[in-house]
């Protein structure tokens, strides 16, 4: 099993340079071809040490690969953990990336920087491997740097494009933000654990929970501040508030990498992060309440972003932040392995989703607007399908994926004794009506209604190529039954028992499991509970709106024009940060420059020393008359001088 575990990565690295080296060499077919199977090794090989781990009982692999260096006691290692939470997170990882590349061979067709692509997309599933198959804090961070690396490459593939450069900058400042927050968390681990190994760490975790530090004119609780600062990291990564800001601008990059990083795996890598530290933040209310209500901040306010956005991909974007923003609610709550459940499910059916626009706007000659489409259902029976079975899923219809996960999250908060939980329930609550109308609100405007595309593009409108609808169809059926076959093992057969660490305070599952009696009985009680009647009242009030009677939606927009040009400019966060950061950076930067440069260098010892000189020169210029009598009596005055210095 140990060269099964090495090979899984290295057979997605191995793809990635030989496409980004030899591209020219093998071609286009030889890109997509060596990727795609090298990809596809590393799934097949996940499949089996899911099923050695979860099936065969396999024992759990906590080995050292590799010792890059000892240094004063403290080891440097590459080494894996192979777990049920590990093997579950290489089997969606692998899986949805192979759906990926798969789409990608229609979808980047006619792109010249095809063979690149692949090595990207190819070279991030190794990076999103490394992170989740660590069993040390080193190689957790270098597959958490590498992913945001590659993350940059990707979503300013399109280098030429202005908005393209914007957003991936953007992206890479807000993460460094993070990621600062992160390694000082790593560092703090080190100073009081002693040890990168996490089993060290955990184990090390009742004794550190004891110690405090100061900061400022207070005393703090050394594991608070390590659990806030590495919860840091995962705001970046994960796209909590305040650093969400670069995920709904990371849509410029092609729709493939929108699915692939910024749905399934790489803002994911956060929740991931937090619940493999679940032996720390079990030690610290104080962190736990401060995920919790930055989640439920980010599930409710990004949701009211996405209702008045128009671009297809940025509307499933900011589903995503709020998404993100219920699983962070459950770790908040201690419902670590509902968080995870969620992060499975929502994999699968925002992949879906996110495929499914990339389809569209394939089929609508890369228009991204839904005021410019409609009456798609006709052209394109395909993408219309799986679309709806996403948004279903996503909006958490009784039955399918999205249902069974978020109803637990949401069950889980009524649970939970944390400090201000009783107000995050109720915000994770309105969120589920927000959803439901603003996914409805774009499948309604794109599939049904009144078609608003010109002449020109209607007359080519056709479902889009078999490499396209393949993945939608494969990535399908697990947005429909994955939450069903899973609930109960995940939820309450303890499938995560070796991964993650609940004190029995904190167990608002188990509290939970004792009322629920499996999966049918969970549907018939969601029937007459609030959150599905939220959701069909979020549906009907789409369908009104944008098929009933469109005309009403405009005049909404008028009567409620304070309301919408707040979330329109998405509360002015970006503008509070460019004026701040940006212009602040910049003006700081000219500050310096004038009194640094023009006053210190240039003005004082530059400018400064040459006037010197000069005045020097200009005393001195007095002296040389040219006159004898004048330098024989200065000869004189200077012999005296020296007379009365030496002679006694």
């Amino acid at each position: 099993m140990e060269n099964i575990y090495l090979a899984i990565p290295l057979a997605s690295l191995i793809g990635a340079i030989i496409a980004g080296f030899m591209g020219k060499q093998i071609g286009r077919a030889g890109a997509h071809t060596v990727t795609i199977v090298g990809v596809g090794i590393s799934f097949i090989l996940s499949l089996m040490a899911l099923n050695h781990i979860v099936f065969n009982g396999g024992a759990i692999y906590n080995e050292t690969v590799y010792t890059w260096m000892v240094s004063d006691g403290l080891r440097f290692e590459v080494g894996f953990l192979i777990d049920h939470l590990t093997v579950m997170m290489m089997a969606v990882v692998t899986g949805v990336s192979l759906m990926v590349h798969v789409y990608t061979i229609g979808y980047m067709a006619d792109d010249p920087g095809y063979q690149r692509f692949f090595s990207y997309i190819s070279l991030f599933t190794f990076s999103m491997l490394m992170l989740v198959m660590s069993n040390n804090f080193l190689q957790l961070f270098f597959g958490w740097e590498a992913v945001g690396l590659v993350s940059y490459l990707l979503i300013g593939f399109w280098y030429k494009k202005e908005t393209a450069i914007y957003a991936n900058l953007k992206a890479f400042l807000v993460n460094r933000v993070g990621d600062f927050g992160f390694i000082l968390g790593i560092a703090a681990v080190v100073m009081y654990a002693g040890s990168l190994d996490y089993v060290e760490v955990f184990q090390k975790a009742p004794q550190i929970s004891n110690q405090t530090m100061s900061i400022g004119l207070s005393e703090w609780s050394v594991i608070t501040v390590i659990c806030i600062l590495l919860f840091i990291g995962a705001m970046g990564k994960s796209a909590q508030v305040p650093l969400h800001v670069w995920l709904p601008d990371s849509m410029e990059g092609p729709t493939p990498i929108s699915a692939l990083i910024h749905a399934a795996t790489m803002v994911t890598a956060g929740i991931f992060m937090v619940a493999r530290m679940s032996p720390l933040y079990e030690f610290s209310e104080t962190a736990l309440g401060f995920v919790m209500v930055i989640g439920a901040i980010t599930a409710l306010f990004m949701g009211l972003i996405g209702i008045v956005q128009n671009d297809i991909k940025r509307v499933v974007a900011y589903s995503t932040l709020s998404q993100l923003g219920y699983m962070t609610v459950a770790l908040g709550v201690s419902a670590y392995s509902a968080a995870v459940f969620h992060l499975m499910t929502h994999a699968f059916f925002k992949a879906l989703l996110f495929l499914a626009a990339g389809s569209v706007i394939i089929a609508m000659h890369h228009e991204q607007d839904m005021r410019k489409m409609g009456g798609l259902k006709k052209y394109m029976p395909i993408t219309w399908i799986t679309s709806l079975i996403g948004s279903l899923a996503l909006i958490g219809v009784p039955g399918f994926s999205g249902f069974f996960s978020k109803d637990s999250i949401i069950e889980a908060v009524h649970y939970s004794n944390v400090p201000g939980s009783d107000l995050v329930y109720w915000m994770v609550v309105a969120g589920v009506f927000i959803t439901a109308f603003y996914s409805f609100r774009m499948y309604f405007m794109v599939f049904h209604g009144k078609e608003r595309m010109d002449q020109h593009t209607k007359e080519h409108l056709h479902e889009t190529p078999w490499v396209v609808t393949l993945p939608l169809i494969a990535l399908a059926i697990p947005s429909v039954i994955i939450g069903w076959l899973t609930i109960e093992p995940m939820l309450f057969g303890g499938y995560f028992a070796d991964s993650i660490f609940v004190k029995e305070s904190h167990n608002v599952l188990a509290a939970f499991g004792k009322d629920y009696h499996g999966q049918w009985a969970m549907i018939q009680h969601a029937i007459f509970a609030l959150p599905t009647w939220l959701a069909l009242a979020g549906v009907g009030l789409a369908y009104y709106l944008y098929i009933i009677n469109p005309d009403m939606a405009e005049k909404l927009k008028t009567i409620l024009s304070p309301a919408y040009k707040l979330l329109d400019r998405k509360y002015w966060v970006d503008e509070i940060y460019f004026a701040t950061f940006a212009d602040g950076g910049r003006g700081l930067g000219k500050g310096f420059w004038k009194l640094g440069d023009v006053a210190l260098i240039d003005g004082f010892i530059v400018n400064g020393s040459a006037r010197v000189v000069g005045w020097f020169a200009g005393v001195i210029r007095h002296v040389q008359t040219g006159i004898l009598s004048h330098y024989a009596f200065a000869m004189i005055l200077g012999l005296i001088a020296l007379l009365a210095l030496f002679v006694k």
